[in-house]
């Protein structure tokens, strides 16, 4: 005969001790939870004429600090901690139990027969529950159910202090922590903090250098399997994001929620030192290195120096000669990309910089601002041993050599 459980749970509980800490405005009622006290108000208040004290109680509600009140069980014999008392009462039966079924395939035990059962669908790769919607599949009834409420767009969990709603009641117990501010798991190395314990398995790796999934097709490696996945991408050439405006298409949803930005002007990232608006934050992080003069990148071969890698990447090409974009109507080579587009509205004759003073029209942008220091009579650049002043800078080291 099973052993019933035995009596060595321990109860901590950090915080308030109070029991009812939750009062009502309208009736000075108190109540021992934040969601209890928002029902209460649903149904008790909702037929006072007075709109406004109804509003004044419910922000009562929403401003209501969350209190600490998280019971946390400990087992006595073992290392095991839990919130949830029948988490702990069923691994105390473990403890305890007459029989234990364990996995021939790895360390899991339980002290169910169905609990193994179910648990050996995991290496027999068995999903006997599927969406007739989707090609989900999955090992137990409860979470095809759980699943189904995405298709049906139901989430029974919401937010008291926001307006987050989920399926899951573990995804607002973990989201309540963005509110409380709390992270529990943080890593041994650096002062990195997170709410969830697989994110910080994750960030382990950027210490231990370790890149476990690889593309099949060069040489990329990556901590996760999402980054992974977004890479294929660029193989496939699969753009699954695209703009409604216009033909901008992309890999990323966050990379069309930046270029979005575009259409709508706006630019939440400003310079503190000039006017310089731009959409990206790391954008602003490059344009702020004008202002320090810090160069970090710098050749090898000579003593080019710049802000960004990408513009180090661009500049040894000089070095080595490498000429990856081509012209198909002519033999024109370059570095860049943007050179070749630029390059190929010779052959279309198209001008898209116009002056709006004379007819000059140009291919590129910063010859039209050179162009219209003719009407504005900017001379920018001057010399320093004459009172030389001309609009180009190779118009200045063409007179330098006068003076030698």
């Amino acid at each position: 005969m099973k052993q019933k459980s035995v009596n060595i749970l321990t109860k901590k509980t950090s915080g308030a001790s109070t029991k009812y800490i939750f009062e009502c405005d309208g009736c000075r009622k108190k109540f021992s939870t934040k969601d209890i006290l928002a029902k209460h108000i649903s149904y008790s208040h909702k037929t006072q004429k007075n709109q406004k004290n109804i509003t004044a109680v419910r922000t009562q509600v929403e401003q209501t600090p969350v209190p600490q009140l998280t019971e946390i069980f400990n087992c006595d014999i073992s290392e095991f901690k839990t919130t949830q008392k029948r988490c702990i009462l069923a691994h105390l039966n473990a403890h305890v139990a007459e029989q234990v079924y364990c996995c021939n395939n790895c360390d899991y035990k339980c002290i169910r027969k169905d609990n193994l059962q179910r648990h050996m669908k995991i290496h027999t790769g068995e999903k006997p529950f599927s969406c007739n919607i989707c090609e989900y599949q999955c090992i137990q009834k409860s979470d095809l159910q759980r699943h189904m409420k995405i298709h049906t767009g139901e989430k029974p969990f919401s937010c008291l202090i926001c307006k987050y709603q989920c399926i899951r009641k573990s995804h607002l117990q973990r989201h309540m922590k963005i509110h409380t501010g709390e992270k529990p798991f943080s890593c041994n190395i650096c002062e990195y903090k997170c709410i969830r314990k697989y994110v910080l398995q994750t960030h382990m790796k950027i210490h231990t250098g370790e890149k476990p999934f690889s593309c099949n097709i060069c040489e990329y490696q990556c901590i996760q399997k999402g980054d992974l996945q977004r890479h294929m991408k660029i193989h496939t050439g699969e753009k699954p994001f695209s703009c409604n405006i216009c033909e901008y298409k992309c890999i990323q949803k966050r990379n069309l929620q930046k270029h979005m930005k575009i259409h709508t002007g706006e630019k939440p990232f400003s310079c503190n030192i000039c006017e310089y608006k731009c959409i990206r934050k790391d954008v602003l992080q490059t344009h702020m290195k004008i202002h320090t003069a810090e160069k970090p990148f710098s050749c090898l071969i000579c003593k080019y120096q710049c802000i960004k890698q990408s513009h180090l990447q661009k500049h040894m090409k000089i070095h080595t000669g490498e000429k990856p974009f081509s012209c198909n109507i002519c033999e024109y080579k370059c570095i860049d990309k943007s050179n070749l587009q630029r390059h190929m509205k010779i052959h279309t004759e198209e001008k898209p910089f116009s002056c709006l003073i004379c007819n000059y029209q140009c291919i590129k942008k910063i010859y039209l601002q050179k162009h219209m220091r003719i009407h504005t009579g900017e001379k920018p650049f001057s010399c320093h041993m004459c009172e030389y002043q001309c609009i180009q800078k190779s118009s200045l080291q063409t007179h330098m050599k006068t003076h030698t």
